[in-house]
């Protein structure tokens, strides 16, 4: 950076190169745009971001973002309580209500087991969600977790601590993509998706 651009912006720009997504050059034509349209996007994001963290809070019940505490989803009447879908983060929460299939409930995990980086159970919410299982009248557990390394440990993780209380746990069918074309998936997917076929 510029030694002329000054100690504000400079801090602009650090604090957006570490979200997710934006490097530094990314972070400056961002901060770039921002002070170049101050009252159509700097203002309004500015006040948005103190509001968000003034009153964004984290539900007690299912470890979801929300305004209010239990959120939207756990305070609702309508959604089937008996059914809980585990999610490693809220981001996954997000794109499973986006796709509007789902009106059970959710965990939230905040993360994912890993040897590597040592992340252990006592770390994520695994005893939350045993103790939610255990009181809520629960029949069912789904598991949708990434299909990567962390994911299937946490998950068979998961199914064996819940093993024990007579609750039905499930993962989400992994496979080919809706219009998805053969030739451009990979032989782990094909795999899958065989392995995960059903009747026609």
């Amino acid at each position: 950076m510029a030694a002329s651009a000054g100690p504000e912006i400079e801090r602009l720009i650090s604090l957006l190169a570490k979200l997710p997504g934006l490097g530094p050059r990314s972070a400056r034509r961002a901060a770039l745009a921002l002070l170049k349209r101050r009252d159509q996007l700097l203002a309004p994001l500015s006040e948005a971001l103190a509001d968000a963290a003034a009153r964004v809070k984290t539900c007690s019940v299912c470890g979801s973002l929300d305004t209010r505490d239990p959120c939207a989803i756990c305070a609702d009447p309508g959604r089937d309580g008996s059914l809980i879908c585990v999610v490693e983060e809220v981001g996954a929460l997000w794109a499973m209500e986006r796709a509007g299939a789902f009106r059970g409930r959710y965990h939230v995990l905040g993360g994912l087991l890993s040897a590597l980086d040592g992340v252990g159970p006592d770390a994520l919410r695994i005893g939350r969600l045993v103790g939610r299982v255990a009181n809520e009248g629960v029949r069912e557990v789904i598991l949708a977790l990434p299909a990567t390394v962390d994911g299937q440990t946490t998950a068979h993780y998961l199914a064996e601590r819940l093993a024990g209380t007579g609750v039905s746990v499930t993962m989400l069918a992994r496979g080919v993509p809706v219009g998805g074309e053969l030739d451009w998936l990979d032989d782990g997917t094909i795999a899958q998706a065989l392995r995960a076929r059903r009747p026609a």
